[in-house]
């Protein structure tokens, strides 16, 4: 079953680029536009979407306090934030708000499906660009990426070997028996958990810290 999308922006342009990107990718619908907070709850109780693709810097009710409002009202909504601002802090407002994911509007289309899947799936998605940012503020990058091994499910620790030995997504779907859409949320999450932006880091991870034999 495609993942239910609301798109919320106050820009009609930047929705129907969203509507335009998203209209190919068959494990994805979009049900619905808003271009204001009070419009997003209105929708959200007529129709219900799995996911709102959320502009944290929408004119009147922003982001932040629609995002605070839609987890209060309607708990099974996720909320994926789309921000132009790659700023610890707003991400740190826009997770203490109740969103599930955080993504930079520049970020590509391939990205955005797999950030929508990762949140589809119960995972949390942070763009990498803002993740470096929570990184440098803690301790030197690839000490606290190490680290960062141990907050990985042991499932996703299953597909992140998988994927340093050179499998598709379909190849460790039918190792493991699950869905290619699921082994796309697994790499979101993983990815996202580390750091990273892409397989390519990640090997680049795994050689630094001994994870390749």
């Amino acid at each position: 079953m495609a993942i239910r999308i609301l798109i919320a922006d106050d820009h009609g342009v930047m929705r129907a680029g969203l509507q335009a990107l998203l209209s190919d990718e068959p494990s994805v619908e979009v049900i619905g536009e808003a271009c204001s907070g009070e419009e997003v709850l209105q929708l959200s109780l007529a129709l219900q979407p799995d996911i709102v693709l959320l502009d944290i810097g929408m004119a009147g009710t922003d982001g932040i306090e629609t995002t605070r409002r839609l987890n209060s009202m309607f708990p099974e909504v996720k909320v994926l934030i789309l921000s132009v601002y790659e700023e610890e802090h707003m991400l740190r407002e826009a997770i203490r708000a109740g969103a599930s994911g955080y993504i930079v509007k520049r970020a590509a289309g391939d990205e955005l499906i797999n950030a929508l899947q990762a949140v589809s799936n119960g995972y949390m998605y942070i763009h990498p660009s803002v993740t470096r940012l929570l990184i440098s503020n803690l301790s030197p990058a690839q000490e606290y990426k190490k680290n960062a091994l141990e907050l990985l499910t042991p499932r996703e620790l299953e597909v992140m070997g998988f994927i340093i030995r050179g499998f598709s997504s379909r190849q460790i779907a039918e190792k493991l028996v699950i869905s290619p859409r699921t082994v796309e949320g697994h790499r979101a999450s993983l990815l996202g958990k580390l750091g990273l932006k892409n397989r390519v880091e990640l090997l680049e991870f795994a050689e630094k810290n001994g994870l390749i034999e």
